[in-house]
C-alpha cells in the first residue's frame, strides 16, 4: 500500500470536507425551519435537504448550484407546508458565500500546498466557490466545478473530466489521492475510477449521513482521518 507521501496531487471535495456546509445549510435555513410547527432535528433537516438536492441534481444537471439551491428551498417549504417567495428562495441559493470553513481547513491547506498539487472537484458554481476559496486562503492548482462540467457528482463524467484535465497538467491517475467527506458523492465514484482515496470523516461522532445521501454498500477507503488536521499530522509523521 502506498503512503501519503507517495502521491503528487490531492483532489478535494470542498463542501463537507473543507467548508462546514452542514452548519452553513442549517443556519441559512432558519428563516424556513423556524416556522415549522413540529420540531425538526438538525439531522432531519439535513437529510431532507440531501434528498431534494440529490434529486434536483439528477433532474437538472446543468443548472448552476446557486439556482439549484433555490429550488431545494422551495421543495423543502412544500414538504413542510410553508409558503415562500421567490426572493426567499434566491436568498438561500446565494447563501454559500456565508458558509464557514472548518477551523482546521486553511492552515492544513497551507501546509499541504508545500507537498502536493491541490485540486478542487466540487458540486458548486464558480461565483459561490470564489467566496469559499477566500475563506480557505490558498491558491488551488486547478478548480473543476459542476458549472464547468455540466453535471454533479457522483456522476462519472465529473471524475472523467477531472482526470482528463489533470493528465494535461502532467498528473496521472496513480498520482492522485481523492480526499473527501462524502461517501456518496466522492468515494463510491472514486472506487469506480480506480482512484486512491482518503476519507475525511467529519461526522465521525454523529449518526447517519447528514447532508449527503446514504451510499448503500460502503466503498473502500485507503486512508481515513477525522479531520484535515489529522491528515496533516499523519503526513508529518511520514
Amino acid at each position: 500500500m502506498k503512503k501519503l507521501t507517495d502521491y503528487k496531487a490531492l483532489t478535494f471535495d470542498c463542501y463537507g470536507t473543507l467548508i462546514d456546509w452542514e452548519t452553513g445549510i442549517t443556519e441559512a435555513l432558519k428563516p424556513l425551519t423556524g416556522r415549522v410547527s413540529s420540531g425538526l432535528t438538525r439531522d432531519a433537516i439535513l437529510e431532507a435537504h440531501a434528498r431534494h438536492e440529490s434529486a434536483q441534481q439528477r433532474w437538472t444537471p446543468a443548472k448552476r448550484y446557486s439556482d439549484l439551491l433555490a429550488i431545494v428551498y422551495k421543495r423543502l417549504a412544500e414538504e413542510w407546508g410553508l409558503p415562500v417567495t421567490s426572493e426567499e428562495c434566491a436568498t438561500y441559493g446565494n447563501s454559500v458565500r456565508d458558509w464557514p470553513a472548518f477551523p482546521d481547513s486553511a492552515e492544513s491547506l497551507r501546509y499541504l500546498k508545500q507537498h502536493y498539487k491541490l485540486v478542487i472537484l466540487s458540486n458548486v458554481d464558480n461565483a459561490s466557490f470564489a467566496h469559499s476559496n477566500a475563506r480557505l486562503g490558498v491558491a488551488f492548482d486547478a478548480v473543476y466545478t459542476a458549472e464547468d462540467i455540466g453535471s454533479y457528482k457522483p456522476e462519472a463524467r465529473n471524475f472523467d473530466y477531472m482526470l482528463e484535465k489533470l493528465e494535461g497538467l502532467g498528473v496521472g491517475r496513480d498520482d492522485i489521492l481523492h480526499t473527501a467527506e462524502s461517501l456518496f458523492h466522492d468515494h463510491v465514484p472514486a472506487n469506480r475510477h480506480g482512484l486512491a482515496n482518503c476519507w475525511i470523516y467529519r461526522r465521525h461522532d454523529q449518526d447517519g449521513f447528514g447532508a449527503t445521501m446514504d451510499p448503500g454498500e460502503r466503498p473502500r477507503t485507503d486512508f481515513r482521518f477525522d479531520s484535515m488536521a489529522d491528515l496533516v499530522r499523519a503526513h508529518q509523521a511520514g
